[in-house]
Formats: C-alpha cells, structure tokens, sequence
C-alpha cells in the first residue's frame, strides 16, 4: 500500500510539471503577439523566430508523458527561456531608442527657445535704441528751433526808453535837466545786456555848416555817457543830420538830439543777449 502511494504520487508531480510546462508556451505564445505590437523593427525579427514548441510524442502517452523527469521538462522549456530572453533585449533596444529620441528632441526644444530667446533679447535691445534715437532727434529738433529763433533775434531791437535834449544856439555844455535825463538812461541799463543807445543830432545850417554841429551836439552826449556812466562805445551808435529831420518829422529844424536806448527782442524774451 505504500508503494502504490508513492506512485501516485510521483505521478501528480510529473503531472504538475507537464502542466506548467503547457502553461509556460502559452505564455510565450501571448509575449510573441505583445511584442509584434509594441515593436515595428526589432520586435518583428524577434517575433518570427518564436515558433510553437513542438513536444514530442511519448508512448501510448500521446503528445505529454505524465511520467516526464524533471531534466525532460527543462529541455522542453530551454527554446521557450531563449526566446524570452530575445524578446526582452528587444523590448530593451526599443526602451534606450525611444529614450534616445526623446533626450535628442527636449535638446533641439531648448537650443529653439535659447534662439528664440536671444533673438527677442536682441529685438528688445533694438527697440530701446530706436527709442532713444527718436528722442535725440526730437531733442535735436527743439534745439534747432531755439537756434533759430536766437539767430533770427539777434539783429532786432526794440526802443525801450527815450529822451529828447535840446540846446540854445551856442551851448557847448549839458545842463542839469539834461544830465538827469541821461542818467536816467544810463540807470536802465545797469547789468543789462543785450542793449544799443542810438542817438540823432540835428542842427541848422546848410550842408558842412550844419552837420558839423550836429557831431559836435552828438559827441557831448557820447561824452558825458561814456565819463559818467561807463557805458561802452561800441554800445553807442550816433549820427549826424545836419539841418535833415529825421523820418517823416517835419517843421524848423532845432539844435536837438534823440536819445533811444534799444533792447534786443531775445532780452526782452529773457533768452540769451548777445554781449
């Protein structure tokens, strides 16, 4: 009775392993399909070489002998092992190819933004100094203008202040009243820039005769500016009219001279006199 125990059950064990055997093609069979969908080149190579494992007839037994020895079983399943191991270096390939390609393109997608990124650095950069251009030619606009604003100001002049003196035939001196008229003159151009005295003797007496005497009525004045006050004598321009009148004035001519003190329109704006 016990011998016949251990008979039956040996041949459970042997069953078992025949079993798993039968169980380990199906699962080569299923891992050949797997890996001819996943991949396309490497994987289609490696799925033609699975071929079913034939397992030979033993016996009456038919195709599986329920009474195989382990050492059968594990040359049964040495071609299954083989082609696993095939399928899965190729499942490797595929893994580092596709690990490859991705590594190359997040490289190509950073070199394109670094690019992208300088170049809009670089426009960036350009529109600031365009900015800064169209300033400096707007700055230099104005400054033409104030430029010729100053230079179309620099010959014209507008009378301020002024007095007229009158002489007795004869007199060679300035009175009083007429010192005071002139110092009154000589005050308003006090630090002033930018200023003329313009003066016009006339006196009667035809031709020389008349204009000598106006110099001489002029030269007083001139005199007195220059000795009292300081005044410079390139400020000071004179003219002698003989017995002339000046403009449209009419009636005798008199021992006379006009005093005209002058400012130039740029001082009169507060802009920049010429000295």
């Amino acid at each position: 009775m016990k011998t016949t125990g251990n008979g039956f059950g040996n041949l459970a064990k042997k069953t078992a392993l025949v079993a798993l055997a039968a169980g380990l093609s199906m699962a080569a069979a299923q891992a050949q399909n797997t890996s001819s969908a996943t991949s396309m080149d490497n994987g289609t190579q490696a799925a033609s070489n699975v071929q079913a494992v034939q397992t030979p007839k033993e016996g009456f037994w038919g195709r599986i002998n329920p009474f195989a020895r382990k050492k059968w079983v594990r040359h049964q399943l040495q071609p299954i092992q083989g082609q696993v191991d095939e399928l899965n270096e190729a499942t490797a390939k595929n893994a580092g190819d596709i690990k490859d390609v991705d590594q190359r393109a997040q490289a190509g997608i950073s070199k394109a933004q670094g690019a992208a990124d300088a170049a809009a650095q670089t426009a960036n950069a350009a529109g600031q100094q365009a900015q800064q251009a169209n300033t400096l030619a707007g700055q230099a606009t104005s400054q033409v203008g104030q430029l010729q604003t100053t230079v179309n100001g620099l010959d014209q002049y507008a009378a301020k202040q002024s007095v007229t003196l009158d002489f007795r035939p004869g007199q060679q001196t300035l009175t009083s009243a007429q010192k005071q008229q002139l110092d009154q003159i000589a005050q308003a151009i006090q630090g002033q820039e930018g200023y003329l005295v313009e003066m016009s003797a006339e006196a009667p007496g035809k031709g020389s005769y008349g204009i000598r005497n106006s110099q001489q009525l002029n030269e007083m004045v001139e005199r007195y500016l220059v000795t009292a006050h300081n005044l410079p004598i390139y400020r000071m321009h004179a003219v002698a009219l003989g017995n002339a009148t000046e403009g449209s004035d009419a009636g005798p001519v008199t021992r006379t001279v006009k005093v005209r003190l002058m400012e130039n329109t740029l001082a009169a704006m507060g802009g920049a006199t010429p000295r």
